[in-house]
């Protein structure tokens, strides 16, 4: 197994050919481990096939930071001479990815004026990412972390795709659970919950939310109700 890295959300950062692929690709089976926390960081990478965890340990205790799709870029701190690891990545699928070097990695940024633009705006979206987290973290209430993280994604989903009476995206138990900060199986009562107030529907892993505007009005009545926990306590 070649050393590996970092993340940074992505879409779409390159399309490898198949010289890339043969040079820089390798394969990993669900359970191998791509990278350690604290490991020097010499590779970057572009995840071609299947899903790979973030994991970080905060006092003692192993974090979920991040799951990453096939077109996302991570890594990116292999740029920096001397740079360690500050997660773990743990393959929840088998999958395929490339591993580039710093050298590598520079001579495409280079020569490709676009990528080197999509990569600054992943990590745009990623510093707004880690506000949002840092933001749902403060909160103190489950369901209010759950509903705010659900209107944080159906927020983007319109942004991206225009107004529309449904709001839907995909998103996994797993991933929500880290975007919140809960086990998975808190986070699937939370949703349950939302979905016999008929707040969400759920297939598979697909969310729609019918009415944004009534899942905001629950995120405020959440809100009045922990003001006034706190208080009475």
């Amino acid at each position: 197994m070649t050393d590996q890295a970092e993340p940074s959300s992505t879409e779409d950062v390159v399309a490898p050919d198949e010289r890339l692929r043969a040079r820089f690709g390798f394969r990993f089976e669900a359970g191998d481990v791509l990278f350690r926390e604290g490991d020097l960081g010499t590779q970057a990478y572009l995840l071609e096939e299947g899903r790979v965890r973030l994991i970080k340990r905060v006092r003692g205790v192993e974090r979920s930071l991040m799951v990453l799709k096939p077109g996302d870029f991570f890594g990116e701190s292999a740029l920096m001479v001397g740079a360690t690891r500050s997660s773990t990545a743990i393959a929840i699928s088998a999958g395929h990815a490339l591993a580039l070097d710093a050298t590598t990695l520079s001579n495409l940024l280079q020569k490709n004026p676009d990528i080197a633009a999509r990569i600054v705006q992943q990590l745009v979206r990623r510093l707004r990412d880690a506000e949002d987290q840092i933001e749902i973290m403060m909160l103190t209430d489950t369901q209010s972390k759950v509903v705010s993280a659900l209107l944080k994604l159906a927020q983007q989903a319109r942004d991206q795709s225009g107004a529309g009476a449904v709001t839907a995206f995909t998103i996994s138990p797993m991933e929500l659970s880290t975007r919140v900060g809960l086990d998975v199986d808190t986070v699937k009562r939370a949703v349950q919950q939302l979905r016999e107030g008929q707040y969400v529907r759920v297939t598979d892993e697909r969310l729609e939310i019918p009415d944004l505007e009534a899942l905001r009005r629950l995120y405020q009545l959440l809100g009045v109700k922990d003001e006034l926990r706190g208080e009475s306590e």
